[in-house]
């Protein structure tokens, strides 16, 4: 399994929170690349409620981790 930020980003929208099957739907529904059904049906699962994307991949960057100086524009 391998995540990108493209990849990711086709979970934005998703209707959160969502357990694997719901993402699955959603993605397929959506119509997400392949890579990131089969990224999501790697997950194991256990029934769970994934609350957001970094539940999913903990890599996934916040807006924390992006520098953005909003003073100079």
């Amino acid at each position: 399994m391998y995540w990108t930020l493209e990849l990711a980003s086709k979970l934005e929208d998703a209707p959160w929170p969502a357990t694997k099957d719901e993402l699955i739907d959603f993605a397929i529904r959506s119509g997400a690349p392949l890579e990131v059904i089969e990224n999501l049906q790697e997950i194991e699962d256990e029934g769970e409620m994934y609350e957001s994307i970094e539940e999913i991949w903990t890599d996934y960057p916040s807006k924390d981790d992006f520098f953005f100086n909003e003073e100079e524009y």
